[in-house]
């Protein structure tokens, strides 16, 4: 899938005004390389555009795919997320980074469509427990993070997130497909960074029971 494919595919013609602001930054030249690329793509500069998706792209489809489980809705929900950069371009501040802002359009997305799947609560188990934590008991299973960089274990783990409810999948989707770090984790979810780490703690707990109890093993 690649950046020319979703710049092709957006609903907003790139001739269309993408409410630019009625300034620019005073010296453009102090921004990042990704700063600038805003400001280009405020201007209705196609190639400005696609260098945003071209770079954020990869992460994005696989925090998606670790969420949904399925290839085409991943897509969808990628494609989508940049159609929603494209329109709000005009309200960016392009003196901050990017990934949170596209990574939290996605995951409300993700929750949507897991919403409009599921019948069950999508809230935390036990969100008043959330400052503890609970140590797994050693076994020979392989951890999730060995799994992770593994290409032949992929198909497992992914099935596996994608039994975890909503707000365990996600921080595992971020820190695994999306490679985010724990403070950005927190930035995006809007808790703080202690919280993000339990979180993903404990998701990991799930994971290692979830691939015990399939009787799968690896190959």
């Amino acid at each position: 899938m690649s950046a020319v494919v979703f710049a092709r595919t957006l609903s907003v013609p790139w001739s269309s005004p993408v409410n630019a602001r009625a300034y620019e930054p005073p010296n453009e030249h102090a921004l990042s390389l990704e700063g600038q690329q805003v400001v280009a793509a405020r201007r209705r500069e196609p190639a400005a555009f696609e260098a945003l998706v071209r770079r954020h792209q990869t992460t994005l489809y696989n925090f998606c795919l670790r969420m949904l489980g399925q290839p085409d809705d991943a897509a969808d929900v990628a494609q989508e997320t940049f159609v929603q950069l494209y329109s709000h371009l005009g309200r960016l501040d392009e003196q901050e980074p990017l990934a949170p802002w596209l990574f939290r359009v996605a995951r409300n997305r993700c929750i949507d469509l897991i919403r409009r799947r599921r019948t069950v609560p999508l809230q935390l188990p036990d969100e008043s427990g959330e400052g503890g934590l609970t140590l797994e008991p050693a076994d020979d299973d392989p951890l999730p993070d060995e799994m992770a960089e593994r290409a032949d274990l992929q198909r497992l783990l992914s099935a596996a997130i994608a039994e975890l409810p909503p707000a365990y999948a996600e921080v595992v989707a971020l820190r695994y497909a999306g490679d985010r770090s724990f403070a950005e984790i927190a930035l995006i979810l809007d808790v703080d960074e202690g919280a993000a780490r339990v979180r993903f703690h404990r998701a990991k707990g799930l994971l290692r029971r979830h691939l015990r109890a399939s009787g799968e093993k690896p190959q």
